[in-house]
């Protein structure tokens, strides 16, 4: 029945316990996305839990789309939603639509009002909201809160039939308007939209309240468990009313967990809708995003993404996730896959003027060091090269092991080199180094004459590829503010920095979504849109180094 590999949490235990007790002898789970947005890391925990728990049970797993507002919906972020979850690794058993139901939906709206459990409303939405009282005060009966259910069932109809305007009329549920959930003061159930729909165009002009449509999607489709964040928790009795009073078959049960919040992260739909609109980002998958497309393209991989949510666990009080949680699963995974490689960002010309004119010899160095399986290639080495300008320094301070005048530090996989001279322009930058190397020092030699304490990355400058280096720091700069709506004055200003460096020649073939280590630099991505055949654009997915422990 259980998978052991898979760690245990509440609602798994729900699961258990129903199936030992009879109450369900099969599983069946749905991820419910609204097509209005790009999905986020946030929605890849309940994409995983959704998968997972009924993988766990050999149940099914639908993936349906809540589209009962055309306002904000659109098939773009269908076929998004649709690759997010396959990139992800799942594959659902049916694919499904709220619009698919549109129809039953309205014949159990009838049936309320039939039972005397709706009526049509032609308050404003300003006046339901004035009379639906608070916390400590109930609400107020609406005036049209007694119509028949003739009356009722007639306007109901001339609202399907388009009859009236947006806002002049709108189905509620006749609850409780003193209820001390806000939820069940008469809330409303449908409402009229002259929209078109992405599915059915323009056959309908009134739609369903997510609320309503969704108890009845769920007990349609034979949902068992109907697992849910949160937020939605004061919404189950209204949720269990709807599948009583509407008389469905199925009766699943909702439970709910904590969402997923994560440090320096922006995790509201609506909040990372207004980066992408005030172009503070340049789209849903720019790197910086938390968006599943924005983490692809920055270079991240399922098996990252699918590893840290299980690891940030399944609870029922919220919390929040230190990013360099996320981060460290990165790492993990591609500290054994990635080749590892050599890049100069921040280019400084080497010059070693004892080296032959026009000579170019070729090295070996190993691909990952951690895997031999990877095995080695041939790097070139000339006269000139490249090293990263922070590599040198005319005057260092104590401790600084790299190269300065007069100091010998080794070219991974190459020689050992000494300065001895440098150039500066007019404004008094260092624009090129002069050394000499130790043919005697080659590496893999078994050289043993003398010991230096720096090693520096290079690349061999006649053949060296031009490269962009695209390096992102958190777009929210203060930890505890990504969802707060004062978000937008915490954006990071310095969130970007784009340099133009050099890469290993080998790195030509080098193809969108390819990863490497750059030697110091970290993890890097062939982005998928800037890049150009032999114009590679790389994203650093994350540094090398962390403090964080798991």
């Amino acid at each position: 029945m259980e998978n052991p590999s898979v760690s245990s949490h509440f609602i798994k235990n729900i699961v258990i316990d129903d199936l030992q007790s009879g109450k369900v002898n099969h599983v069946v789970t749905r991820f419910p996305p609204e097509p209005n947005g790009y999905l986020h890391i946030g929605h890849a925990k309940s994409i995983c839990l959704n998968f997972e728990l009924a993988d766990d049970f050999k149940g099914r797993t639908n993936l349906r789309f809540d589209d009962t507002n055309p306002l904000k919906e659109d098939t773009e972020y269908v076929e998004a939603i649709k690759e997010d979850v396959r990139w992800l690794g799942f594959e659902w058993d049916g694919l499904f639509f709220a619009s698919d139901y549109f129809e039953e939906m309205y014949e159990r709206a009838v049936l309320l009002i039939r039972k005397g459990k709706a009526y049509i409303d032609d308050q404003s939405a300003e006046e339901i909201r004035l009379t639906r009282g608070s916390l400590t005060q109930p609400g107020q009966n609406s005036p049209h809160r007694d119509r028949s259910v003739e009356e009722n069932l007639d306007l109901f109809a001339r609202m399907r039939s388009g009859e009236f305007k947006d806002g002049d009329k709108i189905l509620r549920a006749k609850i409780d308007m003193s209820s001390p959930n806000i939820n069940l003061r008469d809330p409303a159930l449908y409402r009229i939209s002259h929209t078109t729909h992405h599915n059915t165009g323009d056959a309908w002009c009134i739609y369903p309240m997510y609320a309503f449509a969704h108890p009845l999607e769920d007990a349609i489709e034979g949902v068992t468990h109907s697992i849910c964040t949160l937020e939605f928790e004061d919404q189950r009795p209204f949720y269990d009313w709807v599948i009583a009073e509407c008389e469905m078959e199925h009766q699943p049960k909702q439970y709910e967990f904590a969402r997923l919040n994560i440090t320096n992260t922006v995790m509201s739909k609506r909040f990372l809708k207004q980066l992408v609109d005030e172009k503070i980002v340049d789209g849903w998958d720019d790197p910086r995003m938390p968006t599943i497309s924005g983490l692809r393209r920055k270079g991240y991989t399922p098996e990252a993404i699918r590893s840290f949510v299980r690891e940030a666990g399944v609870a029922k009080s919220n919390s929040t996730v230190d990013e360099r949680m996320l981060e460290h699963f990165i790492r993990e995974d591609l500290k054994l896959k990635s080749p590892r490689t050599m890049a100069v960002l921040r280019p400084l010309k080497v010059i070693i003027t004892n080296y032959p004119e026009g000579q170019v010899e070729m090295l070996e160095a190993e691909n990952n060091s951690e895997n031999p399986e990877m095995g080695n290639r041939e790097i070139p080495f000339s006269r000139e090269i490249y090293i990263e300008q922070d590599d040198f320094m005319e005057t260092p301070p104590n401790k600084y092991f790299r190269l300065f005048p007069g100091n010998e530090v080794r070219l991974k996989n190459a020689y050992f080199i000494k300065c001895h001279d440098f150039v500066k322009d007019e404004q008094g930058n260092v624009t090129e180094i002069h050394c000499t190397y130790d043919i005697e020092t080659k590496s893999g030699s078994g050289f043993t004459g003398r010991k230096v304490k720096g090693t520096i990355h290079w690349v061999e400058a006649s053949q060296a590829l031009p490269a962009e280096f695209r390096l992102y720091e958190p777009l929210i700069l203060d930890e505890e503010k990504g969802d707060s709506d004062s978000f937008m004055e915490h954006i990071n200003p310095n969130s970007l920095e784009v340099l133009q460096g050099f890469v290993e020649s080998n790195m030509s073939s080098a193809q969108p979504q390819d990863k490497f280590q750059f030697f110091r630099h970290g993890y890097f991505n062939v982005d998928t849109k800037r890049s150009e055949p032999g114009k590679p654009v790389f994203n650093r997915i994350v540094s090398l180094k962390s403090s964080f422990v798991v």
